[in-house]
């Protein structure tokens, strides 16, 4: 990817110099590093803000960003259910922990913006949109504020439709498929949807909570999103004419990354990556499996995991969160050397783009969903928890770059027998609904690449907006 010195307008006589505080999770985190990457490439200038737990994994990948710098502030060590150490949602024992996790954010602010007020000439502020508060504080400086959400247009399209019209005000049940108006060939269920969202009348503090970050997010300059033109122009179109502030397409942005990060001192590849080499040098396909660091499998689900992956007679890589289960152990005794379980963090883009891999078995978050299209691998949707449900329909139904697990009772969220994600992969690694979806994904990955290089649509709209914020901050000195 080029690397230019963007030019700067010549009434200005400071380099830009942007500010990002991305929240305390892995995959809210990674996007805004690789964000600053693509800033530090063009000759400005970048501040991360972070905690002290969190600030080893940002400084990983801002290694090679030499105009980079982070700034770690102090997390409320008095959170009510909350060990102290722990500074991240991915640690947190149980996602019911999310609502004070995330509430005691705030108390941060303080110390934000004492750190804000030694910083010289920002010219805005990114910041995730669970850190609604660092809007007031961007105000209080003078200094536009830009919101990052880690999800596409398309859901928050849907989902603006699904909630401005009462969608689910009428089914009773949470498996019935309603058309969404503005895209009638959309259909969806309440179970696409989390809480609140499927309520019949949203309410309660999580819905306050996401009312909040709604509202600072329509007062902020605009939102960046991580997602391309060409991948959906229709729902961009509709949010820009319909909603404020304004949605800058700007990735996808794990094509910023040159080189994987790897710790300092480790030259060493991680031993999957040797174990994928291994089956490339056989001529060996690899389906790649995870979950994501945050959804909560039950037992019963992991035993047909794992009973399917075994079947499947696939060779297989799973990533899975560190915890002591024997399945694991069983799984990894009976398959030996056809299938790797790897229980701690991997740089997933790394495997994706490993040539062996030729499958996903994905909960569809969205990180996900664009390496894997970055990295041209098609997915086996198996949505858990969040927008997820919606992302998947989008990688089947809308872009068609993946195919869907089958669950016992057709439902989004239903349970998955062995059989069932054993039909399913070896459809997606040897079937010809595999080979329809192999052969999208390629075309869709290389118009992401497009999108991102020199003069594609995500690169000229990050540049435009530079320059417009460039402006604004000329204009209000």
């Amino acid at each position: 990817m080029a690397s230019l010195q963007l030019p700067v307008n010549s009434t200005v006589t400071h380099r830009p110099h942007f500010v990002l505080f991305p929240f305390m999770s892995k995959g809210h985190t990674i996007p805004l590093l690789h964000l600053a990457q693509l800033l530090t490439n063009r000759g400005i200038t970048v501040t991360v803000f972070t905690t002290k737990a969190n600030r080893p994994f940002n400084a990983q990948f801002l290694d090679r960003c030499p105009d980079a710098s982070i700034i770690d502030l102090p997390f409320p060590n008095d959170v009510e259910g909350i060990a102290k150490d722990i500074e991240s949602t991915d640690k947190l024992p149980s996602m019911s922990l999310f609502r004070p996790f995330v509430t005691a954010t705030k108390l941060m602010q303080p110390d934000f913006e004492q750190a804000l007020e030694n910083l010289s000439h920002v010219t805005c502020i990114v910041s995730d949109g669970f850190l609604s508060w660092t809007l007031a504080s961007a105000k209080k400086f003078g200094i536009p504020r830009l919101s990052f959400y880690g999800m596409n247009n398309y859901v928050g399209a849907v989902t603006r439709e699904v909630v401005s019209n009462r969608l689910f005000s009428g089914p009773e049940s949470d498996d019935e498929l309603i058309t969404v108006p503005r895209f009638p060939w959309i259909k969806v269920t309440r179970n696409d949807f989390d809480e609140p969202f499927k309520q019949r009348d949203p309410t309660g503090p999580y819905m306050d909570f996401i009312t909040e970050t709604v509202i600072a997010s329509a007062n902020s300059y605009g939102l960046i999103t991580n997602s391309f033109y060409e991948l959906e122009p229709l729902f961009l179109d509709v949010l820009n004419r319909e909603s404020k502030p304004k949605a800058w397409c700007v990735g996808p942005l794990c094509l910023a990354v040159t080189e994987s990060p790897r710790p300092p001192m480790v030259d060493r590849k991680p031993e999957w990556i040797q174990w994928l080499d291994q089956k490339l040098a056989k001529g060996c396909s690899v389906l790649y499996v995870a979950f994501g660091s945050q959804a909560e499998i039950s037992s019963k689900q992991l035993e047909e995991i794992s009973k399917g992956l075994e079947e499947s007679q696939v060779n297989f890589l799973w990533v899975v969160r560190k915890c002591e289960m024997s399945v694991y152990d069983e799984l990894q005794e009976r398959v030996g050397e056809r299938g790797m379980i790897v229980r701690e963090w991997v740089d997933q883009l790394e495997i994706l783009k490993h040539e062996s891999i030729k499958g996903f078995v994905s909960h569809c978050g969205w990180n996900s969903v664009l390496e894997s299209i970055c990295s041209e691998v098609p997915i086996l949707a198996w949505p858990m928890m969040a927008e997820q449900p919606l992302n998947a329909r989008m990688v089947v139904e809308e872009i068609k770059i993946g195919l869907r697990v089958e669950t016992c009772d057709g439902s989004v969220k239903g349970f998955v027998t062995s059989e069932g994600l054993k039909k399913m992969v070896k459809e997606l690694m040897e079937g010809d609904k595999g080979k329809e979806v192999r052969k999208k994904v390629k075309e869709i990955g290389e118009a992401a690449k497009e999108a991102m290089t020199e003069g594609g649509s995500s690169w000229r709209t990050l540049n435009e907006l530079i320059d417009e914020l460039q402006a604004v901050r000329s204009n209000s000195k």
